[in-house]
């Protein structure tokens, strides 16, 4: 049987500038407030260390701390873009109507991880902004490796995101994943510390945190150092982010957990 993938441009398209439109509407909340909470852990930091480099990579410890509280802080967004609008759905009993529209799961799936991927870059655009004055950085030396881990890391996250929603019954639920799973897997994924500052035990541990690789690519485009090679890790991270679009078009055909 052939099944149309994409069938309807314009209300894909239809679909996109509502979810934009819906994290716009509250730009303190999801633009400044990240802004401002990063730019709070770089001056706790900053003046909590003081001026000295990061053991293992050699760099100041401000400018190593830049891109990973970049990065960090566009993955949360890319996973609170789809998470809360599928939960606030499901709970407001109106996904109904999203199921009804004339969509495919595609459709759908593209028009979610697009609005989530535009938040997260804007918000790590924004912050760029607001934290590179603190330490000068320069001309980046890989910035095909900023965009590449930036923009596959956050359709990961928004995927995740999405799946997390389907599967969410009520607001309790996306907080129970986004405290026990996303923000300690961000937090120790390297973004204050080197790896090699961790005893062997926990860098092994560490080793198999996902979220490390993506952190230390990023960082890597803007230092050209970390504490892993990023090339070895291109391909991984390109079809984990193709798996994970993958499995929401393939749950969102099936209705898992939204027809109940």
């Amino acid at each position: 049987m052939n099944i149309p993938l994409l069938s309807n441009p314009r209300g894909l398209w239809t679909l996109f500038v509502r979810e934009m439109h819906r994290f716009m509407k509250v730009k303190m909340q999801t633009l400044v407030a990240p802004v401002l909470t990063a730019t709070l852990y770089l001056l706790i930091f900053r003046y909590a260390i003081g001026n000295r480099t990061v053991p293992g990579v050699g760099v100041d410890v401000v400018a190593f701390l830049i891109p990973g509280l970049v990065m960090m802080t566009m993955l949360q967004n890319a996973f609170a873009n789809t998470s809360s609008s599928i939960i606030t759905g499901k709970v407001m009993h109106v996904h109904i109507y999203l199921l009804m529209a004339p969509l495919t799961a595609l459709e759908v799936v593209l028009a979610f991880l697009a609005a989530a991927l535009v938040r997260a870059l804007l918000v790590g655009l924004v912050l760029l902004l607001a934290l590179i004055p603190f330490a000068g950085l320069s001309m980046p030396p890989h910035p095909w490796l900023i965009l590449y881990y930036g923009v596959c890391g956050s359709l990961i996250l928004a995927a995740l995101g999405f799946v997390g929603g389907m599967w969410a019954d009520k607001f309790d639920d996306m907080a129970l994943i986004n405290n026990f799973v996303i923000l300690p897997l961000t937090l120790l994924s390297g973004v204050f510390f080197s790896s090699s500052q961790l005893p062997s035990l926990w860098q092994t541990i560490n080793g198999y945190n996902p979220f490390f690789y993506l952190i230390d690519g990023f960082r890597y485009g803007f230092l050209g150092a970390g504490d892993t090679d990023p090339m070895q890790g291109i391909v991984a991270t390109g079809l984990a982010a193709l798996a994970s679009a993958l499995l929401c078009w393939r749950l969102w055909a099936m209705g898992w957990n939204m027809k109940e």
